[in-house]
């Protein structure tokens, strides 16, 4: 009696591991490595700088059963956030935030959402493995590449997240909707590529955390796509492609046209009533060529809005290629594509309309 009950746990245990394993698929995530992932899973939360960005991008957000505490506590100008405010109500599963890039994270909250795959970004290879182990949850590693720019890792990212989830279709119009808007503003500017003796600047860029107009970005992503350098490019730097310019440095430079990310849009306004002296003595500020974009990183990269002030930024310095461009509308329709909702209203009320002078000049005649 014993020797059969044995054998029938056995048999059964084989059959629980054979269903396991032709029930599961390895993939290969972001930081190369191999991981085995169950069919069909349900139930993901997200850990790290925009991870939860690229799940709604997706159109995942069902699956989603919990956040980090950073996404609840700051909820403007992320406009996957903004779009689905039913994220709010679920639990908590981390503090999230800058400091928690590449740490451990408390897998007592994580375990009692009982997640099926665990998505994070900016996670080493090795912690993550260790991660995985400790929690017994398959944890993909997902990418932004460098912090504040865009590049290609990200929609790898969203096809390989896409792969998972069987999102695969929703991957690839994010992809081709990409490159055609790409293409679009590239078709746009072609003639005047490499010809603009424009000094171009843009501040107020975030850096894990919110800066102001000292903060730049030498491969800002809307200057690239309509081919305009950041005149910051003259000057060395120090972390990579992200720069703090000093004032001094900057009057030095002396834009022609400057453009504030909304992101710091509130920092450079505080700055400008302890400088005043400075600004004004800006070229940009004399002949009001200085405008502001909505924010293109705030906890990494808002993909869909770079997108949008890159046509902002082509309109203003190229208003007879953009002509037929409704900025408005044009965000709305880049908003819904990406997020589900058309939150130009929401957005312009946080960091003014879209293009529009920052009210220095008014606060001058007051």
């Amino acid at each position: 009696m014993y020797r059969s009950r044995m054998i029938l746990l056995f048999a059964l245990l084989l059959i629980h591991i054979w269903s396991f394993h032709v029930s599961a698929e390895i993939f290969v995530d972001m930081g190369s490595r191999h991981v085995e992932i169950p069919d069909n899973p349900r139930r993901v939360i997200c850990i790290g700088p925009g991870t939860l960005r690229l799940i709604v991008y997706l159109n995942a957000q069902d699956m989603v059963v919990g956040v980090e505490e950073m996404e609840k506590r700051f909820p403007r100008g992320r406009p996957y956030w903004m779009a689905h405010p039913e994220l709010t109500k679920l639990p908590s599963i981390g503090p999230g935030g800058p400091q928690s890039i590449n740490t451990k994270p408390d897998l007592e909250p994580i375990l009692k959402v009982k997640p099926d795959v665990i998505f994070v970004t900016y996670m080493e290879g090795k912690l993550a493995d260790e991660v995985q182990k400790l929690s017994g949850i398959p944890v993909i590693v997902l990418s932004y590449g460098a912090f504040a720019t865009f590049e290609e890792e990200i929609l790898d990212s969203l096809v390989l997240a896409g792969k998972i989830l069987g999102r695969e279709e929703r991957a690839r119009e994010i992809v081709d909707y990409v490159n055609s808007l790409r293409k679009d503003l590239i078709s746009r500017t072609a003639m005047a590529r490499g010809r603009s003796n424009l000094c171009v600047y843009v501040g107020g860029i975030g850096y894990r955390g919110a800066h102001g107009i000292e903060s730049t970005e030498l491969n800002y992503i809307p200057f690239s796509w309509i081919g305009i350098p950041n005149c910051a490019e003259r000057l060395p730097s120090r972390i990579g492609s992200h720069l703090f310019v000093d004032k001094e440095a900057l009057l030095r430079l002396d834009p022609d046209v400057i453009f504030i990310d909304g992101g710091g849009l509130a920092l450079v306004l505080d700055d400008f009533h302890k400088h005043r002296k400075f600004y004004r003595a800006l070229k940009a500020y004399k002949n009001r060529e200085i405008y502001t974009l909505f924010p293109f990183n705030f906890y990494t990269t808002n993909v869909e809005t770079a997108l949008i002030d890159a046509y902002a930024v082509g309109k203003i310095l190229f208003p007879e290629r953009f002509a037929d461009i409704d900025l408005k509308k044009k965000a709305d329709e880049i908003y819904t594509f990406f997020v589900g909702a058309s939150l130009y209203g929401p957005m312009a009320d946080d960091y003014g309309a879209l293009g529009s002078n920052p009210p220095f000049w008014q606060e001058d005649q007051n």
